[in-house]
């Protein structure tokens, strides 16, 4: 049992590592992860218009929150960019 316990706490050790995106990091973080991560944010109507700016000191879920997008939809869209489109300095 604690085997058990001990192999699930490393698996969502491995799960956290290895994403790129988190709710909590700054847009201009989450820009400078990949170069087409302003794509994303564009086609969810983020920041892709000139009158609906965003601030890059803004957090991720505080710009999903604002605009009403589901922070959990956009995350894995950003994480399935880099699963595609591996960013150049990774």
């Amino acid at each position: 049992m604690i085997f058990e316990q001990v192999m699930k706490a490393r698996q969502i050790m491995s799960d956290v590592q290895e994403k790129h995106f988190r709710p909590d990091m700054p847009v201009a973080e989450a820009m400078a992860v990949h170069p087409r991560v302003g794509e994303v944010f564009a086609a969810f109507h983020l920041g892709g218009c000139a009158h609906c700016g965003i601030s890059h000191f803004e957090t991720i879920e505080q710009v999903c929150t604002a605009y009403g997008v589901d922070v959990n939809m956009l995350l894995e869209v950003l994480e399935g960019l880099l699963e595609q489109d591996p960013a150049p300095n990774a």
